[in-house]
C-alpha cells in the first residue's frame, strides 16, 4: 500500500504541475516557459533564469509562486515520510486517491479552451481593477492587441535613417510611437523626435508588429 501511496501522491503533484501552468497560460505566459517555471518553483531548483523575471514582476503570478514553493517543501515531506514508512499499513491511500482524481477533474477542467479564454478575461480584469500600472508587466500594460509589440531597432552604420528625426521616419498616421532613444549609456526622452538619429542609435518603439516590421526593415 506504502509503494500506491507514493505512485498516486506523484500523480497529484504532477496534476498540480499541469493545473498551475494552465493558470499561468491564463495569465499570458508560454506553456512552455509556465511549465518550466512551475517545475523550479516546486522543486526549488533551476528558478534563476532571466524567465523568472516575468513571474516576479506579475502579482498573480508571484501569488501562485508562492503557493507552488510551499506545495514543493510539504510534497518533499511528505514523500520522504511515505517511503520511510513503506512496510507500514497506516496508509490513507483510497482518500489520497480521491485527491488524485479531483485533481485529475480540476486539470481536465483548466485546460478546455473556454475556460482558459474565461480565465484569461478574468485575470486582465483583476489585474486593472486591484493593481496600478507601475506593478505590472509592460506586456500586460502596453499589449492590449495581438498585433502590439514594444521593439528595439538598431541603427546601422548604412542605414537610411541616418541623420533623420523620427518625425520625418514614420508619419503621424502610421501605428508607431517611439518611447525613447538610447544612444550608449544615454537615453533620449524629452527630445527623441527631434533628435537626429545616429548609427548605433537604438530606437525603442510601440505600436503595431507589421508597421514597425515595414518601416524599419532595413535599418
Amino acid at each position: 500500500m506504502g509503494i500506491l501511496f507514493v505512485f498516486i501522491y506523484l500523480f497529484i503533484v504532477f496534476t498540480v504541475i499541469e493545473i498551475n501552468t494552465s493558470i499561468f497560460v491564463a495569465t499570458g505566459l508560454e506553456r512552455k516557459i509556465a511549465r518550466f517555471q512551475v517545475i523550479s518553483m516546486l522543486t526549488g531548483t533551476g528558478f534563476t533564469t532571466g524567465e523568472s523575471e516575468l513571474i516576479i514582476d506579475h502579482p498573480v503570478r508571484r501569488r501562485l509562486g508562492a503557493f507552488l514553493i510551499l506545495f514543493g517543501a510539504f510534497s518533499l515531506a511528505v514523500i520522504i515520510s511515505a517511503i520511510s514508512k513503506l512496510l507500514e499499513d497506516n496508509f490513507y491511500t483510497m482518500e489520497i486517491a480521491y485527491v488524485a482524481g479531483g485533481s485529475l477533474v480540476l486539470l481536465l477542467i483548466l485546460r478546455a479552451p473556454t475556460v482558459q479564454h474565461l480565465m484569461s478575461g478574468k485575470m486582465k480584469s483583476e489585474l486593472k481593477e486591484n493593481y496600478d500600472l507601475a506593478d505590472l508587466p509592460i506586456s500586460d500594460v502596453l499589449l492590449m492587441d495581438e498585433e502590439d509589440e514594444v521593439r528595439e531597432i538598431t541603427i546601422n552604420k548604412d542605414s537610411q535613417f541616418t541623420d533623420k528625426t523620427f518625425e520625418h521616419i514614420v508619419k503621424k498616421e502610421d501605428d508607431i510611437i517611439l518611447l525613447f532613444i538610447k544612444r550608449g549609456e544615454i537615453n533620449i526622452r524629452n527630445k527623441a523626435y527631434e533628435t537626429k538619429i545616429e548609427p548605433g542609435d537604438k530606437l525603442v518603439v510601440y505600436g503595431n508588429n507589421p508597421q514597425i516590421e515595414e518601416k524599419f526593415k532595413n535599418a
